[in-house]
């Protein structure tokens, strides 16, 4: 995994063959009827983001999108614009070496699909198989967010953390982010196959050894899940549903200040109109970047 560069052309080519615009509905963009069983947790072993000629530091990077009902707009304008321009983004800026993502769509507790993951891509893979996901529009009840924390602590494999020591980057994206310990238990043999006894809050801690976690929570209010925010302080954004676009300058943002960067300037790169949204998700963080100084 993680061969080959990301290119505008090949998106544009891309968008081209499935007919796909920024007007394509969800069910345009996204044709699966059922899970891809390349993308179901219980038929992978690992992922693995490997270093490779054309990526000598792959650096991993995952963002898990709620795919219940109530966001398909998000998967939506992600298919279609923001995945391009994230991709775009980081080759421009060179934020991190070497990117290589996997998209992540967690859904519902009752769904049938609690949980599809991509595989490590740093080429035009990354928008075949975020495409080729399915969604099933579930309730939002319970999402399955720490389903997704599990698969990156227990079923990835990271030549940056086991050759360089160097955390990846985990981002998931949603309007509900209830991440309780009860009812959820039940869900991992059926997902991925094993037993699990461990809480919300040991699966995220084992995920944080690898990986960077941030959420970004999308509504309308500072009224955000306390459950969330009590497991994720400083590393919690929020941002308006009619904010999304600014969802590439953020990313990009937060993996430059844990880079080092300071809020302000990372904000002042972006065109002025995103700067009041960028700089509102940005300012509840608290990170502890390389020199291990507190960036705000």
């Amino acid at each position: 995994m993680g061969h080959g560069s990301y290119t505008a052309a090949d998106w544009s080519k891309l968008r081209n063959s499935r007919n796909l615009s920024s007007s394509s509905d969800q069910k345009e963009i996204f044709k699966s009827r059922q899970c891809d069983p390349r993308f179901d947790p219980k038929f992978i072993q690992v992922r693995e983001a490997r270093d490779s000629q054309d990526h000598p530091e792959s650096t991993p990077i995952i963002i898990g999108l709620d795919v219940t009902g109530s966001m398909g707009y998000l998967s939506q304008k992600v298919a279609t614009e923001a995945l391009n321009e994230t991709m775009m983004k980081l080759y421009s800026t060179n934020v991190v070496k070497d990117p290589a993502l996997m998209f992540a769509a967690y859904g519902d507790y009752n769904d049938d699909s609690p949980l599809q993951v991509t595989q490590f891509e740093s080429d035009i893979r990354v928008a075949e198989q975020l495409l080729d996901l399915w969604l099933e529009d579930g309730g939002a009840g319970q999402v399955t967010l720490s389903l997704l924390w599990y698969f990156a602590a227990k079923h990835t494999s990271l030549d940056s953390y086991e050759k360089r020591h160097k955390k990846g980057f985990l981002f998931t994206i949603g309007d509900t982010a209830s991440c309780r310990d009860q009812n959820l238990l039940p869900l991992y043999p059926r997902v991925f196959g094993e037993d699990v006894q461990m809480s919300v809050t040991d699966i995220l801690h084992e995920a944080q050894k690898k990986f960077e976690v941030f959420h970004l929570f999308l509504a309308d209010s500072d009224s955000r899940p306390q459950s969330i925010v009590e497991r994720l302080p400083g590393h919690t954004m929020l941002i308006a549903p009619g904010e999304i676009d600014a969802i590439p300058e953020i990313l990009i943002s937060v993996m430059q200040m844990v880079e080092g960067k300071s809020m302000e300037d990372a904000v002042a790169q972006w065109p002025e109109l995103k700067r009041p949204i960028v700089t509102k998700a940005l300012k509840s963080l608290k990170i502890e970047s390389k020199n291990n100084e507190l960036t705000f």
